[in-house]
């Protein structure tokens, strides 16, 4: 299942490039352009996670993140206070207006103008922080099987030896199948935001990887995007 966005926007073109770059990383986007517009929508269908503009026309930003959170909707009925994270969009970069953006319930902020990964990496934030991994799951994708707790993963039933990092590389990919996964975030991800080695590590240790995986001629899982990434997902 995808995960849900609601972006609250008022510029059309900010609103459709994020529309359009979050799309094609995966995500499930629901869009307003107004605070009334945005409380129908996550009192109808509550996001996993807001982008919201604070300078937003009529009902401001901060006005709109207090009424979901006291779950208050514009005719003054009353709807589940909301719970997912909210990241605010603002100009404005003072401690004051950062203290007013976190008082009435954001959860972070984010100036504009933004890069698009940064925004990606603060949304994946949120949502690691609201929905945390449970460490005794299994994950699963086809044939492949993963345990985080005890760090074992098979295939077909069969155990995988894996070193540490391609353990970690393979539950990255398995917490994210059929995405499309970028060298950048891979490295983000897997290896840290301080590693200093060149982007084809990833390309080494993928072909590593698939080696384990596709033993006994079994089907490949790990696919190559051209000039893009990589994907768990069957061929």
């Amino acid at each position: 299942m995808k995960t849900r966005v609601l972006v609250v926007e008022d510029d059309p073109k900010v609103l459709s490039a994020l529309r359009r770059g979050l799309a094609l990383e995966g995500y499930e986007v629901e869009a307003a352009e107004d605070g009334p517009a945005a409380l129908k929508l996550a009192a109808e269908r509550p996001p996993d996670v807001a982008i919201l503009d604070v300078m937003l026309p009529g009902m401001s930003g901060l006005e709109v993140c207090d009424r979901l959170r006291r779950g208050v909707l514009q005719n003054g009925q009353g709807s589940t206070p909301a719970a997912f994270p909210i990241l605010l969009l603002t100009a404005r970069d003072t401690v004051q207006d950062r203290v007013a953006g976190l008082d009435r319930g954001a959860d972070d902020y984010l100036v504009k103008p933004f890069a698009f990964d940064e925004l990606l990496a603060r949304l994946r934030a949120l949502l690691r922080r609201a929905h945390p991994a449970g460490r005794d799951e299994h994950l699963r994708y086809a044939d492949l099987e993963l345990s985080p707790a005890t760090r074992e993963a098979w295939r077909s039933g069969d155990a995988l030896t894996l070193t540490a990092r391609e353990f970690d590389l393979l539950e990255f990919f398995l917490r994210y199948p059929r995405r499309v996964l970028t060298r950048a975030r891979i490295l983000e991800q897997v290896w840290g935001y301080d590693y200093l080695g060149g982007s084809n590590v990833i390309d080494v240790y993928v072909r590593v990887l698939r080696e384990k995986l596709e033993v006994s001629g079994k089907p490949r899982l790990i696919q190559t995007v051209r000039g893009v990434g990589y994907a768990l997902r069957e061929s």
